[in-house]
């Protein structure tokens, strides 16, 4: 790795270092290497910050190679704002990252991207949407970003994991911490299949403010930011607004008026997110983008045989129990079985109370 580099790395990784501050520096001693070589109070000429200052004459006693020799034992790959390799959309932003710490896949950090978030205590309702979104929006090819929180982040992890576009998980701590501890596994996986990101030092703690500054990422990796599930102080809201500053696409899935954990998404859908029912309502928004390519609006859906067609758009019309069925399509109850179990399995209708069947909301 390049000497400078080295420095930079070291510079980021202190404390209080944020996108001015790191520039200031940067500008004033011209090398991150002279900022550890230099005195305290040329470091306060450049900065004007005393607590910041202590902090870096401190970090002056570390090893800067030790460190990376550490990042490389836990392979963990770093880049600087100056690397080629940073993400571009992510440099867009007001007070990018100084650095951020990759594990994983680094060819999914620009890739085409949806952001999912939302409710910590999500309902089942919230769980199966984000799950089910995920998936269908992975399966497409793109890439799910979320952060690894309990609830809507959760779901919409798994259910992109399970496709090819897979998913980036933004932390709020050292990438070399499991937060929440319940998903230490989920963590593990998208360390090999997906990829985790985060600007924090190895094994700086999840702290209650990381959180809202962590969101700004989720948004600023992505081309639009899908709210699931989020009551009206929701923290998901946070990275609705960090996306609206960004410039990217906000919508919100529509939930029970009834519901304080959809008060934050209908609030949304008011203000004018727009309405995500289907996969085709985010898509559609991003087919005029050069960047977005054409083959995710082809949809391609399962391949069906005639009689499957038949029971289908029978269903579609409105929910039918299977005696109904046999009678007006003029099937055999066993055969129509097979027919419904094979529409379950491609994921076209559902099976409800009293043997009836309807077609799949989303």
């Amino acid at each position: 790795m390049d000497r400078e580099k080295v420095f930079k790395i070291w510079l980021s990784s202190v404390a209080g270092i944020g996108y001015n501050s790191y520039r200031q520096l940067i500008d004033f001693f011209k090398k991150a290497e002279e900022v550890y070589r230099a005195r305290e109070i040329d470091i306060f000429k450049a900065i004007g910050k005393k607590s910041l200052t202590e902090k870096i004459v401190r970090a002056q006693s570390l090893n800067p190679f030790e460190y990376v020799e550490r990042l490389e034992k836990l392979k963990v790959t770093v880049y600087t704002l100056e690397d080629d390799e940073y993400p571009a959309l992510l440099r867009e932003i007001y007070n990018p990252p100084v650095a951020l710490y990759f594990k994983g896949r680094l060819n999914l950090k620009d890739k085409f991207s949806i952001a999912m978030v939302g409710s910590r205590k999500a309902t089942y309702y919230g769980r199966q949407i984000a799950q089910k979104l995920s998936y269908e929006l992975s399966s497409k090819g793109i890439t799910v970003v979320s952060g690894l929180a309990r609830g809507i982040d959760t779901y919409s992890h798994i259910g992109a994991l399970e496709g090819k576009g897979s998913t980036i998980a933004v932390l709020g701590c050292g990438i070399n911490i499991a937060y929440p501890t319940e998903n230490k596994k989920l963590m593990e996986r998208i360390g090999e299949e997906g990829l985790l990101i985060s600007e924090y030092s190895l094994d700086y703690p999840p702290l209650s403010q990381n959180f809202p500054l962590r969101n700004r990422i989720i948004s600023g990796l992505s081309q639009g930011v899908v709210v699931v599930e989020a009551g009206a102080k929701s923290g998901a809201l946070i990275t609705a607004q960090f996306a609206l500053e960004q410039g990217r696409e906000v919508f919100a899935v529509p939930g029970n008026v009834t519901s304080a954990y959809s008060a934050g998404t209908n609030d949304l859908i008011r203000q004018g997110a727009k309405i995500v029912t289907g996969i085709w309502d985010i898509l559609e928004e991003f087919s005029f983008r050069e960047e977005f390519a054409v083959s995710f609006l082809e949809e391609e859906g399962p391949s069906l045989t005639e009689e499957e067609k038949m029971v289908y758009e029978f269903i579609k019309e409105a929910t039918r129990d299977v005696e109904e069925m046999a009678i007006e399509l003029g099937i055999k109850p066993y055969k129509l079985n097979v027919i419904l179990t094979s529409l379950m399995v491609k994921g076209l209708i559902d099976r409800l109370p009293g043997n009836k069947y309807a077609k799949k909301i989303f």
